[in-house]
């Protein structure tokens, strides 16, 4: 028992030090362009049994569990943080670019494959792995690098990551039945698709509006119950779709959604941890990943992999986004970018497995094909995205942020709230006294940050260009208040 736990400790420690690493090299990778996820994979491929950190891991069926748990957490993160709004603007393009796309593509890739003389099922497969872009990837990229793209570009691209999942799921299974002597019938991968997008839309809508009213009305004793609650119903949402042969990663989208767009207890401290938890899920899960890879087993398959990224990046994603988004008014630029930003990651990674897992011949030949393209795709689509971003014009306007943040947790639902608004030299409020505001009777500028100062809201105190002014205001006075200082910042 005690040589068990010592070789716990160690396997520990090392991980550990692995995510350390990918903690601090994140900020210097976001500079240099290139995605963080990839620095995760990478550091768990130099942990594993053929890197420095000597870490013997070989279980896939563990990695595709922590995957799929990891793709849950970072799927409700992204749902919770995005408007109803914005989702109306961007769900049909998106929904194309989750089926047709997605299948599309999967054409495409085969057909090049075996014009590299792979043989058809492995062609086939491949193609289907790779299919589709990956929430993790995306997220990462868009939020956690802090880009700001126009609202219909930057929400097609975050929705068609989320809801493209069972398309490829489908598309996978059916190929690996048909090496395996099973093939399935037309009609059941023609009705398949939207079988399980209703399905976990159904589910994930019941479970969302019903988590909206429970929320809301439980008095818990502390607030980090709530976020236990939410991310219990995450998973709760999953299970029930998945059980009922459905997208459980659509279901848990539309049940962030919905908790994300209605007023919530201790909804500061819940957006803080689902962020967390999700950065944690994503650095564990790309570790994990990349510990499965054998380097020695890269360099065989490194012309097909590197062909196929090449061809997936440069070809087969924006001639196939260009035909889906011809309906939808994109303009070419919008579509040559949305074409360009689409990053494979986790879900593909994961998605190999399963050849893996089912027994396929050469499964582990697949796998590390699939290592390879993604690596590709960090690099090529995923390190030019900052550069072709400010290239085509795609970054919206965006205000500074203050230095600080005032916010008020409480685990009951408060009759008012805070917001924040940078003072712009436009604004009829700038270079004026407070005390010659007319605030509505309950509301009132509380607090300004100034650079690195703290400005007590006083009525004396003038507004100044650059200020961010903190107002507190009941709901009958928001659009009054909003008359006067413009949208509230995070609402652009």
């Amino acid at each position: 028992m005690s040589g068990e736990l010592a070789a716990m400790a160690v396997l520990l420690a090392i991980f550990g030090l692995l995510m350390i690493v990918s903690v601090l090299g994140s900020r210097s990778l976001e500079r240099l362009g290139i995605p963080v996820v990839l620095l995760f994979l990478i550091l768990g491929m130099l942990g594993g049994s053929e890197g420095l950190g000597r870490i013997p891991f070989d279980d896939y069926r563990f990695a595709f569990r922590l995957g799929t748990v990891a793709l849950i957490l970072i799927l409700f993160d992204g749902g919770f943080n995005t408007s109803l709004q914005s989702i109306k603007a961007s769900i049909r393009p998106a929904a194309a670019l989750a089926t047709i796309g997605v299948a599309g593509t999967a054409a495409a890739v085969a057909g090049f494959g075996r014009l590299l003389h792979m043989p058809w099922p492995e062609a086939l497969l491949v193609g289907a792995v790779v299919s589709s872009t990956d929430a993790a990837a995306v997220f990462a990229v868009l939020r956690g690098g802090a880009l700001r793209l126009r609202n219909r570009v930057g929400t097609t691209l975050e929705l068609e990551s989320g809801i493209n999942d069972p398309m490829a799921v489908i598309l996978t299974l059916a190929v690996i039945d048909a090496v395996s002597g099973k093939p399935p019938s037309a009609w059941s991968l023609v009705l398949g698709i939207p079988v399980q997008l209703a399905i976990g839309l159904i589910i994930g809508g019941i479970i969302g509006l019903s988590a909206r009213a429970l929320v809301q009305r439980v008095r818990l004793s502390t607030g980090g119950l709530y976020a236990v609650l939410t991310l219990a119903l995450a998973f709760a949402a999953f299970g029930l779709a998945a059980a009922a042969r459905g997208s459980g990663f659509l279901s848990v989208y539309v049940v962030a959604v919905l908790l994300g767009n209605c007023r919530l207890p201790y909804r500061a401290g819940l957006t803080r941890i689902h962020d967390a938890v999700a950065w944690l899920s994503q650095i564990a899960m790309f570790l994990v990943l990349g510990l499965l890879v054998f380097p020695s087993k890269l360099l065989p398959v490194a012309r097909d992999g590197l062909a196929i990224g090449l061809f997936l990046a440069f070809a087969a994603r924006p001639l196939i986004t260009f035909l889906c988004l011809l309906p939808f008014g994109f303009s070419r630029t919008e579509k040559a970018y949305i074409g360009w930003v689409g990053l494979r990651g986790a879900v593909p990674v994961i998605l190999a497995t399963f050849p893996v897992l089912a027994g396929v011949p050469n499964g582990t030949h697949i796998f590390h094909i699939v290592f390879f393209v993604v690596v590709v795709n960090a690099l090529i689509p995923g390190a030019t995205i900052r550069f072709v971003t400010r290239r085509l014009g795609m970054e919206a306007p965006e205000q500074p942020k203050p230095l600080a943040a005032l916010e008020i947790n409480s685990t009951r639902l408060l009759h008012g709230e805070i917001m924040s608004f940078f003072i712009s030299p436009q604004l009829a409020v700038c270079d004026a006294r407070l005390s010659q505001i007319p605030f509505p009777a309950n509301s009132a500028a509380i607090l300004i940050v100034r650079g690195e100062e703290l400005v007590a809201a006083r009525g004396n105190t003038v507004l100044q260009p650059g200020d961010h002014v903190y107002v507190f205001c009941q709901p009958e006075d928001r659009a009054f208040i909003e008359l006067l200082f413009g949208r509230p910042q995070g609402e652009e």
